[in-house]
């Protein structure tokens, strides 16, 4: 098949790697235009267009309708991944078999854009992967192929996706030959639906008043992205890992506890460990690393 891959963020990556070994042509990349990040808003690519450009792939950045035509026009089939733009019926209607997205859950479970973080942020110890054609509602399409995944005690969103996106590559094979075929996809059910909406700055706030295991669920679902966030002495401080207390000592809600050179902090139930964090404007370091240079009062909290 000729096919062109529509995705902007790092998780389509093993698909196209293994797009560019296959059978398959990758005929092109269409990814968002170029974006401003960092502290001096510099014009940033995508880590898909550099992938592209790494690979000498032809690459697309449509920002119009007119380009949207363009860029999906003359193929097969259109493997959506983590794109990030609406796709009209118009658009839709273009490829000789439609669009298929790889998305991050088990639907109808976790319909939108932050599947894994929703499934983490409520402590789901099962997920998975979906590929289903698209329709013009919200990943409400027909499914040609799911695969369970048992989320690990421990993982971040990070290792999450990392797993479904590389097993989700490996199901193409077999997807792309069913549609050749002329294999229909199967109905959604009605029941499970489930909706993981795009994740507000508030919400990645640790509530420290809750308990110890809804802290490590938010820290787990929202790192490394947007992360998991606090504030001490007015300043913000990421958390980015944590773990279970050894400390015997009881806490109060977001009272601050050193032992050892360990970082504690209160919770609802028992005290937690926090193990890693990135000050404003600093790298990722150890709780040890912050606290040989943070000056700490008994009594302090985080809030």
């Amino acid at each position: 098949m000729r096919v062109v891959v529509a995705a902007t963020a790092h998780v389509a990556i093993p698909t196209l790697e293994w797009l560019k070994g296959s059978e398959h042509q990758l005929a092109r990349i269409v990814t968002t235009p170029d974006s401003k990040s960092g502290r001096g808003k510099v014009l940033t690519e995508s880590r898909v267009a550099e992938w592209a450009n790494e690979n000498s792939i032809p690459i697309f950045k449509p920002s119009t309708v007119d380009e949207m035509k363009a860029a999906f026009e003359d193929c097969d089939i259109v493997i959506a991944i983590a794109y990030g733009k609406i796709l009209t019926a118009q658009i839709l209607d273009l490829p000789r078999f439609g669009f298929i997205n790889l998305h991050f859950s088990l639907l109808p479970a976790y319909r939108g854009a932050a599947p894994v973080q929703r499934a983490l942020l409520k402590g789901e110890s099962v997920t998975g992967y979906s590929i289903f054609k698209i329709d013009q509602n919200l990943d409400t399409g027909p499914i040609y192929h799911q695969e369970k995944y048992d989320i690990d005690t421990h993982a971040t969103s990070a290792d999450v996706l990392k797993a479904l996106s590389e097993r989700g590559a490996k199901a193409f094979s077999q997807v792309l030959d069913d549609i050749e075929r002329g294999v229909e996809p199967i109905k959604q059910g009605s029941d499970g639906i489930s909706l993981a909406p795009k994740i507000s700055k508030k919400e990645t706030q640790i509530n420290w008043k809750v308990t110890s295991a809804s802290v490590l669920n938010l820290v787990r679902a929202f790192t490394p992205t947007p992360g998991a966030w606090t504030t001490f002495q007015g300043m913000v401080l990421k958390i980015t890992e944590i773990g279970p207390s050894t400390t015997q000592t009881s806490l109060l809600p977001g009272v601050i506890q050193i032992e050892n050179k360990k970082l504690f902090v209160g919770t609802s139930d028992v005290a937690i460990e926090v193990s890693k964090v990135i000050p404003a404007g600093k790298k990722e370091m150890t709780a040890t690393e912050w606290l040989n240079g943070a000056r700490i009062a008994p009594g302090e909290i985080f809030e």
